[in-house]
């Protein structure tokens, strides 16, 4: 059984994915109309209903709570405005989109980070998408962030458009999910970076985001990235502001650590990989003296296993490398820190939902 699957291929038993516990698992009927339960829990257990969006061409197939008055599922939930589904193209990238959305918000739930709706459950601290795509004549889309509001051009989810566009601007990696995985980290540089005790550290070490962004963008597109960039950044656009690098650098994180799970799921980990990789060391790390160091510096050095040996499949097959980076020492620092950030927002989570149940 995959992530995104409905019903289980060999028996065609339903499916449903639980949030809350991040599991998908066979369905059967409840006792009321439109209620399921899972037949590997006790009697006693919980029910649910599907999303809404089941039916829709998102074909949503996540849960929520028999006795939850919300219709739509945490991730569904999270949108503010979709594309007029009355057109087929429309449809076909409404479904892509939903699918890379949920991938990464399942992700966040897991590494427990705040995932609340902007639209109805938090205004002020929460986030929403806006999934356009431009009118005949109308202005165009542009993918953003702006105050908890991500926007998505929908036309991402062409193949062949996408392709056309990562060519034009050089990029080796440009995918839905990858666009996800950026703009949530401009969110979450709000959320847990501004403000905080992580700011001056993140500008000690990202630089100093009051730097004019506009100048910086039009920078970048009239003369390019410094020669330099790969020293220092995960990607050439990285090196373009502050906020950039933080959000590449977020988003290649989240790409880590859901990559190697999904391969140590499958009982496969960069460990046992038969490559040889320049390792790095714990004197590389951010703060190589926290008590998680040594997981962190596995983790990374699993990774980099894993990705060379993915990378030379690849090729056998006429592909493009699977993961095109190649991080720097400079850039492992950044991705500790962006770790360092996470593991915080965890403990707090954990002592948040202490203090709930007591």
């Amino acid at each position: 059984m995959l992530f995104r699957d409905t019903e289980c291929p060999a028996c065609k038993a339903p499916l449903g994915y639980d949030p809350e516990r991040r599991e998908l698992g066979a369905l059967v009927a409840g006792p009321a109309e439109g209620t399921w339960r899972r037949p590997d829990r006790k009697s006693g257990a919980q029910r649910y209903r599907r999303c809404s969006n089941f039916d829709s061409p998102a074909r949503c197939n996540w849960l929520l709570a028999a006795d939850e008055p919300a219709t739509l599922c945490l991730s569904c939930r999270l949108n503010r405005t979709i594309p007029d589904l009355g057109d087929a193209d429309n449809r076909r990238y409404w479904r892509a989109i939903e699918l890379a959305k949920r991938r990464m918000v399942s992700q966040l739930l897991a590494l427990g980070l705040p995932v609340r709706s902007k639209v109805d459950e938090d205004a002020e601290h929460g986030v929403a998408f806006d999934l356009l795509r431009q009118p005949p004549d109308g202005p165009p889309v542009l993918t953003g962030h702006a105050a908890g509001l991500i926007t998505l051009n929908v036309e991402e989810a062409d193949d062949a458009r996408r392709e056309k566009i990562r060519q034009a601007l050089h990029e080796p990696y440009r995918t839905l999910l990858g666009h996800f995985r950026h703009e949530i980290g401009h969110y979450y540089w709000d959320r847990l970076i501004a403000g905080t005790v992580w700011h001056a550290p993140f500008r000690a070490l990202f630089g100093d985001e009051r730097a004019d962004y506009a100048a910086a963008l039009k920078a970048n597109y009239d003369r390019g990235p410094p020669a330099d960039w790969a020293a220092r950044h995960i990607s050439s656009y990285a090196s373009t502001h502050p906020w950039e690098d933080w959000a590449e650098t977020w988003a290649h994180y989240l790409h880590l650590i859901d990559s190697l799970g999904t391969a140590m799921g499958f009982g496969f980990n960069g460990a046992n990989a038969p490559v040889e990789v320049d390792s790095f060391a714990a004197a590389d790390l951010y703060a190589p003296h926290h008590p998680d160091a040594e997981r962190a510096l596995s983790l990374v050095n699993s990774w980099m296993s894993l990705t060379t040996m993915l990378n030379e499949l690849a090729r056998s097959m006429g592909q493009p490398d699977f993961y095109p980076f190649t991080p720097s020492r400079e850039v492992l620092r950044k991705l500790h820190f962006v770790h360092l950030v996470v593991h915080d927002e965890q403990a707090y989570a954990v002592e948040r939902t202490s203090e709930d149940r007591r």
